[in-house]
């Protein structure tokens, strides 16, 4: 943010975002489930499917074993009648159960699809919310990460995991039952290897689950060092800087890539695990079964079903654990997203808070005190600006300058002192219409992808095509735009990529013209500007703002000669503020600052 540098804080972005208290697996997966609340009949409806699915599949093992009887070796007769009948209706439990299985995809593609869409929503809506310090201390590409890896991970979850989840308890309960009514003492032999997968089961999922967490703080770290790269290639191709920038992407990704493979490899070796205690199982039920037959105590066919009823009831159990680190994975992802949700929301008004209506234009500043991350940046400061007058600040880099602008805004309040606008402290006043009450133009230049015509009128709502070309011919952009393929209704794209930065900030000072805000702010307006297009500017800038306080920050003090206030700020403070004329017969900190650029202009 450029506040912030200006501020001359030496505080980057965090490398490890949303660092707040680790969630309970428990209360993530209560938040999962007020989201699939809003979704109840879907849930409700798929609930229902995959029981009903479910049961006519378990019924399948047992239509088996009653065909098996059919056959009766010792007697040496078949009853082919019993045994087709029997092999009719498992086909037929088993299409219809494929067919319910099919439409309840489809039921948990489309819920999925709703909860991911209100989930992203309610990120985006908190996004918008959140106070400029969070966006300074936070990589856009982490918050990129969450709004994108991580909620797709949690869908990716939902529609698979959770299906797999209900179809898994429904198998396993009813396979238990199926299997309790064939034989109640081969049942004993899940007595011992079922608490063993159990066991083995939650001690792997409790030590995977922070690897999940991990792998997705590397990649939020990822992705917040592309986004840097991506947006500064030009300037690390002008300084030579490709091979440096290269080896921190190449550390990076090497982190990711190790993140990535210790979280999967420690869960891909969970399933295999059981998978053997569940095949130990099988086997014993079949040594087993095989001497309670020879006894005479169960049939051939109940042996048979019973068999098939293990493999249900311990397949859904070794899936379990598959499904289980995904499920840790999903929770991490779940948990990024939580965090970022629960970021605090920028302070709200004050609620006898006022609308700011008839604006004059004077402010105040008293004794103004604030600083980041405990470092003082303003010291104490004081001014005054007139309604109608124009203010420059200047001051060297780092002194606050752009922080001033940010507390005007209340993009930041200050920790001490007063500010007022028209006799009004502004923390008793509705943000909105404050911020309303001024047009700004900053340094960085910012045009989404949509057409000239919507960017200039974005601030406007409702501006006609003959206003927003009266605010381009004003800032002189108007020849250049009807050179466009299309003039006005051509779409910009990436932020208009294919123009110059010049053009862009012309575009932006005419967005600003056409607000018409009794207020207006120019944080380093005309610096993309060359001088010959920045002086042809000047008279139109000097028309806009008549009539209006203005704030004015430039480095080329050329620039600010007319302004009827120049405020220097050195340390925190105003240490000197005059007409240009006055502050040069001072021969102070001002005189030296234009001296020292006439100077350097002249050589």
């Amino acid at each position: 943010m450029a506040g912030r540098m200006n501020a001359g804080s030496s505080h980057g972005p965090n490398s490890t975002a949303f660092e707040r208290p680790r969630g309970s697996s428990v209360s993530v997966l209560r938040r999962l489930w007020v989201y699939l609340c809003h979704y109840k009949w879907l849930m409700l409806g798929s609930l229902v499917l995959s029981l009903v699915s479910n049961l006519l599949s378990l019924y399948g093992p047992k239509l088996s074993g009653y065909a098996i009887d059919a056959i009766r070796p010792g007697a040496g007769a078949v009853d082919f009648g019993t045994v087709f009948h029997y092999a009719r209706l498992m086909i037929v439990f088993y299409l219809v159960s494929s067919i319910l299985s099919y439409v309840l995809a489809a039921m948990m593609v489309h819920l999925t699809r709703n909860v991911v869409y209100r989930m992203r929503k309610d990120i985006y809506e908190r996004l918008m919310k959140m106070p400029v310090s969070f966006f300074d201390t936070h990589q856009a590409g982490d918050i990129i990460s969450v709004l994108s890896y991580d909620v797709d991970t949690v869908s990716a979850s939902l529609s698979n995991d959770l299906v797999q989840m209900l179809t898994s308890v429904i198998t396993v309960i009813g396979s238990f039952f199926m299997m309790l009514s064939i034989s109640p003492a081969l049942i004993l032999i899940f007595a011992v290897t079922i608490p063993v997968s159990v066991i083995f089961t939650r001690y792997r999922s409790g030590k995977v689950r922070p690897l999940f967490r991990k792998r997705s703080e590397a990649l939020g770290q990822l992705n917040g060092i592309t986004e840097e790269m991506t947006g500064g290639l030009r300037t690390i191709k002008a300084y030579g800087r490709e091979a440096y920038f290269e080896e921190g992407f190449l550390e990076k990704n090497i982190e990711a890539c190790r993140a990535n493979y210790e979280a999967d490899a420690f869960a891909s070796a969970t399933g295999p695990a059981v998978n053997f205690i569940n095949n130990f199982s099988l086997a014993l039920v079949s040594m087993f079964g095989a001497l309670l037959y020879m006894a005479g105590s169960i049939s051939l066919g109940n042996v048979s079903s019973f068999v098939l009823y293990s493999r249900k009831f311990s397949g859904p159990i070794n899936e379990f654990s598959n499904i289980i680190s995904e499920l840790q994975s999903a929770l991490a992802a779940a948990e990024r997203v939580f965090r970022l949700l629960d970021e605090p929301l920028e302070k709200a008004d004050a609620s006898d808070a006022e609308e700011l209506t008839e604006v004059r234009g004077e402010v105040e500043l008293s004794d103004v005190h604030f600083g980041y991350d405990g470092e003082e940046v303003l010291k104490g400061l004081d001014l005054r600006v007139e309604p109608g007058r124009v203010a420059a600040i200047v001051g060297p880099t780092g002194a606050g300058k752009t922080t001033i602008i940010n507390l005007l805004m209340r993009f930041y309040d200050p920790q001490s002192g007063s500010i007022k606008l028209d006799g009004h402290e502004i923390g008793g006043l509705t943000r909105k219409s404050l911020r309303h009450a001024y047009s700004m133009v900053l340094q960085d230049t910012w045009l989404f992808t949509g057409t000239v015509f919507e960017n200039l009128a974005y601030g406007r709502e409702g501006a006609t095509l003959e206003e927003v070309r009266e605010a381009a011919k004003a800032a002189k952009i108007d020849g250049f735009i009807r050179s466009l393929p299309k003039g006005y209704d051509t779409v910009l794209r990436d932020g208009g990529s294919g123009i110059s930065k010049g053009q862009r900030q012309l575009l932006t000072i005419a967005r600003a013209m056409l607000l018409d805000a009794p207020m207006l702010i120019l944080d380093e307006a005309t610096s993309n500007v060359d001088t010959s297009t920045e002086q042809r500017i000047q008279a139109a800038m000097l028309k806009l703002m008549e009539g209006r306080t203005c704030f004015v920050i430039a480095h080329r003090l050329s620039t600010i000669r007319n302004a009827d206030l120049i405020a220097v700020l050195q340390d925190g403070r105003i240490a000197e503020e005059g007409t240009h004329e006055e502050l040069l017969r001072r021969n102070g900190i001002y005189s030296e600052l234009y001296k020292a650029q006439f100077d350097t202009v002249k050589e």
